[in-house]
């Protein structure tokens, strides 16, 4: 048996205890990206290689709480109302969940869907190639 008999298995919960609750924190559904989405859209353009946390935090904190209250499937009251330590175990769980979930099943199934559809495009459109190796002939422009 090879990693793809198992593909299509759902993902294992990773179980956390925060705020004395138990929590099953899971990859991302599908009907959650859009909402995850714009929730770290001002996020993203402020991570890089050594983010300030502390200005992250203080200019997109109500972001980052929605984020989180997505991902986790709480309300963002009760994500809000967390200690810090416990804020940061859930972001942990969030991030790690879906950082595999993204990087081992999304991206190659994305790859193996566009790489088809390219195949498919060019057999249904023989000898296109590229845009700019399939521009018209060449039409004589006055210099004068």
């Amino acid at each position: 048996m090879d990693n793809s008999t198992f593909a299509a298995l759902p993902p294992v919960p990773d179980t956390i205890h925060i705020a004395g609750e138990a929590l099953d924190i899971t990859p991302l559904k599908i009907g959650e990206l859009p909402a995850f989405a714009r929730a770290v859209q001002p996020l993203a353009a402020k991570l890089g290689p050594e983010p300030d946390w502390l200005q992250l935090i203080a200019e997109e904190g109500a972001a980052v709480i929605q984020a989180l209250a997505i991902a986790c499937r709480k309300p963002p009251d009760w994500v809000s109302a967390l200690a810090l330590d416990e804020a940061i175990a859930l972001s942990e769980a969030v991030f790690e969940a879906n950082a595999d979930f993204f990087i081992r099943r999304v991206v190659p199934e994305v790859l193996r869907v566009t790489a088809g559809m390219t195949t498919r495009i060019g057999t249904l459109t023989p000898g296109l190639t590229s845009s700019s190796a399939s521009s018209g002939p060449d039409i004589a422009t006055p210099t004068s």
